[in-house]
């Protein structure tokens, strides 16, 4: 079978490798899409904290089921399904008491471990998740990056009701601010220098939209909210200039959610968090029953996903995807590779 693998920094090549057998309690998946996401980038260029090459990529992706390992009774061969890309040890303090998202010794299928990028990958059932009829392959490799945006939510203290600011209008800002709309907040605005990305943010329902290059986002956010400013505000850049930002932009006593991935390590005014009595929370991936928001928000069409859609490439063609989103960083949301 083909595997796609990243051999170092900017490196793509192409191997034939023996297809695997699923183990006792493993489902071997056929790959139907898998999602770059902005860690792949990282990644791709050498400057990803916690992935090293070289790596088989893909943690986003949809499936179908090939084949049954010994043991298997949860699936059926052919059933649509996509992937919780998390593998824990299930022993440590965090996965003994529910949080294995952040298990000590996590490692996530495409980052860690061997990803999605090859025709055929082999995962222990636990973390397979089935896909409603309803959800096509495209939208059922991006189940998994709104679970990152409704683990986010979810990481505030109450959401009901509350105006929030998201920093960010790349994919995990987007869909962040279209789970926050969709599980109850009162008003959504979103922030962002690229006036592409923010067009495709109002397209999404997103309720306010605000090129911080061109407009005063302190003004724009006393104009909407009043002195109250914003409740919460969502980081989702990873950049020391946005985390600097969402601490000069809190009201007195608020949480700010680090969502984004930071390429360096960033400077942090500790000192007005403390005279501010600031929250700031980080979040990171995301729970079984997130997977099952964000299916349930896909299926009820209160998120609207095909607006990210960017352009398709075929496994083989991996490599232009990653130069055709060099070529095109402002206007490109989401690439799908087609396998």
């Amino acid at each position: 079978m083909i595997q796609v693998i990243l051999a170092q920094p900017e490196k793509i090549e192409i191997r034939e490798v023996r297809q695997p057998r699923p183990a006792a309690g493993e489902v071997l998946l056929k790959i139907k899409r898998i999602g770059i996401c902005g860690s792949d980038i990282h990644a791709y260029y050498g400057k990803h904290p916690y992935i090293k090459c070289p790596i088989v990529q893909g943690h986003e992706f949809s499936a179908e089921v090939a084949e049954l390992g010994p043991g298997v009774s949860k699936f059926k061969i052919g059933e649509r399904v996509t992937v919780r890309p998390q593998l824990t040890c299930g022993q440590c303090y965090q996965c003994r008491h529910g949080n294995y998202h952040i298990c000590e010794n996590l490692k996530v299928i495409g980052c860690q471990a061997e990803g999605a990028a090859q025709e055929f990958l082999a995962v222990p059932q636990e973390i397979v998740v089935k896909l409603p009829d309803s959800i096509n392959d495209d939208l059922g490799a991006m189940v998994e990056p709104l679970a990152v945006g409704v683990h986010a939510v979810g990481r505030l203290s109450e959401l009901k009701g509350r105006n929030i600011l998201i920093l960010g209008a790349g994919p995990i800002g987007n869909l962040t601010a279209q789970a926050a709309k969709a599980l109850g907040a009162s008003s959504v605005m979103i922030a962002d220098i690229s006036d592409i990305r923010l067009e495709i943010a109002r397209k999404c329902g997103v309720d306010i939209a605000v090129n911080n290059l061109k407009q005063d986002l302190a003004k724009e956010i006393k104009d909407r909210y009043g002195e109250a400013k914003a409740d919460a505000i969502f980081e989702c850049v990873g950049s020391g200039k946005t985390v600097e930002l969402a601490i000069n932009l809190a009201r007195k006593g608020s949480e700010i959610i680090v969502v984004g991935v930071f390429e360096e390590k960033p400077v942090v005014d500790f000192g007005l968090i403390q005279d501010r009595e600031l929250r700031v929370i980080g979040s990171l991936m995301y729970k079984e029953e997130d997977y099952d928001t964000a299916i349930s928000l896909i299926e009820s069409k209160k998120v609207q996903l095909e607006p990210l859609i960017s352009r398709h490439f075929s496994l083989r063609q991996y490599a232009e995807a990653y130069k055709y989103i060099e070529n095109n960083r402002e206007k490109t949301m989401k690439v799908l590779i087609d396998v």
